[in-house]
């Protein structure tokens, strides 16, 4: 793997792990575009490390918050608990889902689906309206453990990870922003699991020397990358719709199928 190679696939990462755009569509034709084959272990757990660095570090304040009690136990708990069904849905179909839901059709399909619930949500947003503290204490047991359910869906490829999480919390009632960091934090617990995951497999292959510059540039990539792409998501959703993302997705989706036919 080239420089090049490795610094295109952190960026595709870091954006579109965390823009509600579906990271497996992009990689489905970031590849048929250039040519690649997949990038395999190695730079999946690179990837992975980069993403989970970029949400640690722009979280920060809030990750302290929970450790020191500043924010309150309760939602602590609340994103653990609601991070269960996710983790079970890894555990129990995530190798079936590697193997049998990569068909392009699916992803154009589930891309677009989720696109136009994404719309239908986005309209129905419930406004900011200030109160004292901090607006993740007022997120509700019900709310959140609805996004929890919802992040578990986001194992079918082409659902979106922020796209369904940040799509369900509207529906529930919850504000745009709020909504985008209850997600980002929520996703804290998963990346680092599957980082991990991928780093103990990553360890009982080895590392071949002439990959680790290759490998740290994708995680430089996509730390960089997907740190900037929470920020933006975050103070986007202060003011403005999701709008633009369903065109971009509904757009996409016809791009998989066109692909996908050549294929």
């Amino acid at each position: 793997m080239t420089y090049a190679h490795a610094a295109v696939l952190g960026l595709v990462q870091g954006l579109t792990e965390f823009l509600p755009v579906s990271s497996s569509g992009h990689l489905i034709l970031v590849p048929h575009i250039f040519g690649w084959h997949d990038q395999g272990l190695q730079v999946d757990a690179a990837l992975h490390m980069g993403t989970l660095a970029a949400l640690v570090a722009y979280f920060h304040r809030e990750l302290r918050a929970l450790v020191s009690g500043a924010l309150s136990r309760r939602v602590a708990v609340l994103i653990a608990v609601a991070t269960v069904p996710a983790g079970l849905a890894g555990l129990l179909a995530g190798g079936m889902v590697e193997t049998e839901l990569r068909s392009p059709l699916l992803i154009a399909f589930t891309t677009a689906f989720w696109g136009i619930v994404m719309w239908v949500a986005d309209r129905r947003a419930v406004p900011v309206v200030e109160s004292g503290g901090d607006r993740l204490e007022h997120i509700r047991w019900s709310q959140g453990l609805a996004i929890g359910v919802a992040q578990a869906i986001a194992l079918i490829p082409g659902t979106s990870r922020s796209g369904i999480t940040i799509t369900t919390a509207l529906l529930v009632g919850i504000d745009r922003p709020t909504a985008a960091r209850y997600s980002f934090l929520l996703g804290i617990p998963i990346t680092a699991a599957a980082g991990l995951l991928k780093s103990v497999q990553l360890i009982d292959t080895g590392v071949p020397a002439a990959d680790l510059g290759p490998l740290l540039m994708a995680v430089l990539v996509s730390f960089v990358s997907g740190w900037l792409a929470v920020w933006f998501l975050v103070n986007y959703l202060k003011r403005r719709s999701l709008l633009p993302f369903v065109i971009y997705r509904l757009l996409l989706s016809a791009l998989i199928l066109a692909v996908g036919v050549r294929l």
